[in-house]
This record gives C-alpha cells, structure tokens and sequence, in this order.
C-alpha cells in the first residue's frame, strides 16, 4: 500500500483532504501533517512513496521543505500545491518539486498525479536500467547553463535580458542557439540577430528548452555516430518532434513540456551511442535486418529502451515528473492510465508520426508503431489526418535549410 503524506499549516485544509480523499483509504496509508517540523517528524518515524505539500506556510514554505526531503528522503515524490496567485512563490519550489498542482484540486487529479508518479518511479526502479546506468562510462551532469537559467527563472522577476546575459558568457552556446532560432526549425520570416533578441521573440520558455537540448547533445559530441545514425540527424530530429509535440499538446504548460519532452525523447540513444557503441551499432544492424523496432531489439538484448534509460537520466537531472514520463512511454503511452489527449500522447504522436514521414533519424532502425488503439479510446483517433498533414508541412521546412 502507497504511503503519502499531506502537509499544510492550515487544519481546515488538511481536514477538507481528509474528507476529499476518504475513499482512497483501501489504496493509500494517509498521513497528514500540520506544518513542516510536524511533517519531518513523520518521515523520520517511517517511509513514504510520496510527499504533497503546500506552498505558503510560515517559517518554513513548501520549497524549502521540500528540499530537504529531497536530500533526506531523495526518493520520495515530491509535490507542490499552490494557488494561482502564488506563481512567483512556487517558482522556488522548480527545482526541489516533481510536479505542481494548482488549488483547488480535485479527488481525481490529485489521485490521477500521484498514482502516475507512482508508477514512474516504479517504472525507473528497473535493475536494467541501473545496470546499464552504473556501467556507463560517460554520464554527463546537469548541464550548467540549464542551471543557471533555472535560477534565474526562480528569481521574482526574471527578464529577458537576464537570460540572455547569462546566455552570452557561452559564446559557443549563443552561436548553435543563434543557429538554430534562425533555421527553418522556426521559420520566423526574419533574421534574429542577438540572443537578447531570440529571448524576446520566443519566450523564457522555449529559450530555456533549446539551451537544455543544445548543452545534452553538446555533452555527449565525442559519443560515435551509429549504424546509419549521427548526432546531427538525431538532434535534428529531436527538433522536429518537439515542434509537432508542442503543437499537439495542450496549450500552456503542457505545450511547454511537451516541446521538452520531443527534444529531450532519445536521450538514451546518446547513452548508448557513448559508452555502448558496439553494442548499439549491433543493434541497430539487427532491428534493420529483422524489421523490427529499435526499442523492441533493445528490450529484448538489454531488458530496456533507450526511452526508460533516458528518462531515468532526466530524473537524475529533476527534471519535472510529466517530462520524465512523456520520455519514458513515448513508444508505449498505454503504460500510462489517462482520460485525455496529454502530454504522454502528444510525445508519442509526433515521434511515431515524424518516423512515419521519413523524418530525420529514420536510419537507424527505429520503426515505433503508432498506438492507435489508444487514440480511438481518447476519441482523438479522427486527428490523424490533419496531425500527418502538419508533421508533413515541418519536415518540409525542416529539409529547406540545413541547421
């Protein structure tokens, strides 16, 4: 049985969670924990699966205990509420949070987010992913511009000209996001010719993404290219599926994730590639010969994907819980028990489809299967069309000019 512990100061609110979540009492051991001394207490006396806390509460905020239960308790889940006014606050809270949930909320979200990030936790406790982890001869740290940039955003006024300063004292960094932002990748109609610029055009947040995306595949540039694939071709498709997840997703934040999550989703093809090349060239050789999905061979030889291995490396990371999760189910979004078109499904999607299209990274045997049975179940499954036809107008611009 789950162990999860709620904590507020406020007793009415811990009493309305009780009340919410009375039902849950056959799946879930609930504690609830009036502040933050009192919820350290409890997990000093036993072990949870997960923590939820509130942002604002005196002496010591949700961000604040959260990272100590993350240097105490590192494998505890961590969750934040916060109110739509506290946005600000909970910036704090990025780097220590799995995930953010807004209040109110209600039973089945709440219910919904924490048996998800249950079973990803469960899902990255593989041993074959450890092994494969602990073996690995270069396994980069997180990246440092990423954050500083992290920083910079938990900040209570961030600005475009303080990312972009941060930005330019890489100049290598600036270069290639200069590049990029002037690609066809964004087919912005104009030339960007500053990173205080690009800031401004894109956002903090699609900044943020591409200077990640960018410092991963910079960190793994000595990795060899593969049987019928280079890095370039895999980050350029990486591109791609960001662009067509972001555009599937739901807008907002989950659009945001999602454009992280299609940049970031063969993170495990560069762990391979760098301290199995061998290996991963034999692999490859054999999904081509036999037909068969890359990630089927490699569940098969290894007992896991490059999608588990890198969202396992993500999570190392802390990155967000719904990122981790898009790039560990994107070649089987079933895994995931959902009642909508999320970001799981908008991940899986835009990879499958961009393979589909020919797109960029097809050679190297890799030949997803689009789960449509699931489409069909969210009623989403009439969007193909349009969804092939979108996937097929960005391969086309993508192809126009070389990044």
């Amino acid at each position: 049985m789950k162990r999860i512990l709620f904590v507020d100061d406020q007793p009415e609110i811990l009493e309305g969670l009780r009340d919410l979540l009375h039902g849950q009492r056959r799946e879930w051991e609930m504690s609830f924990a009036p502040g933050p001394d009192a919820a350290l207490a409890e997990l000093e006396a036993k072990s949870f699966d997960v923590i939820v806390s509130d942002m604002r509460m005196p002496k010591m905020d949700g961000a604040t205990l959260l990272a100590r239960v993350r240097d105490r308790w590192p494998d505890t889940v961590r969750i934040i509420l916060s109110g739509h006014t506290e946005v600000e606050a909970a910036l704090r809270a990025v780097p220590v949070a799995h995930q953010f949930l807004a209040k109110p909320c209600s039973r089945e979200v709440l219910r919904d987010v924490i048996e998800r990030a249950c079973r990803l936790r469960e899902l990255l406790a593989n041993e074959a992913i450890r092994s494969v982890i602990t073996e690995a001869d270069s396994l980069p740290s997180v990246p440092h511009l990423y954050t500083a940039l992290m920083a910079a955003l938990a900040e209570p006024e961030p600005t475009p000209k303080d990312v972009s300063r941060i930005i330019a004292q890489d100049v290598a960094m600036s270069v290639k996001l200069l590049q990029l932002v002037n690609s066809a990748f964004f087919g912005l109609g104009r030339r960007i010719a500053n990173v205080h610029e690009a800031v401004v055009y894109l956002g903090l947040s699609t900044i943020k993404n591409l200077v990640l995306s960018i410092e991963v595949f910079h960190a793994f540039a000595d990795a060899p290219d593969g049987a019928g694939l280079t890095l370039e071709e895999l980050h350029e498709h990486s591109l791609l599926v960001g662009r067509v997840a972001a555009q599937l997703a739901p807008r907002g934040q989950g659009a945001h994730d999602a454009y992280m999550a299609g940049l970031l989703h063969d993170v495990g093809k560069l762990i391979l590639l760098a301290n199995r090349p061998g290996y991963y060239a034999e692999v490859v050789v054999q999904a081509l010969a036999e037909g068969r999905s890359l990630h089927a061979v490699e569940e098969e030889r290894l007992g896991v994907s490059h999608a588990e291995i890198g969202a396992y490396l993500l999570s190392l990371w802390g990155l967000p819980n719904p990122i981790v999760e898009a790039v560990a189910n994107h070649h089987a979004p079933g895994r995931v028990e959902t009642q909508s078109f999320d970001l799981v499904a908008a991940v899986h999607v835009a990879n499958a489809l961009v393979h589909e299209q020919g797109g960029s990274a097809a050679g190297d045997g890799e030949q997803p299967m689009l789960d449509e049975g699931l489409l069909a179940g969210l009623a989403v499954a009439s969007q193909l069309p349009t969804w092939r036809a979108l996937v097929a107008k960005e391969a086309h611009a993508a192809r126009t000019e070389a990044v």
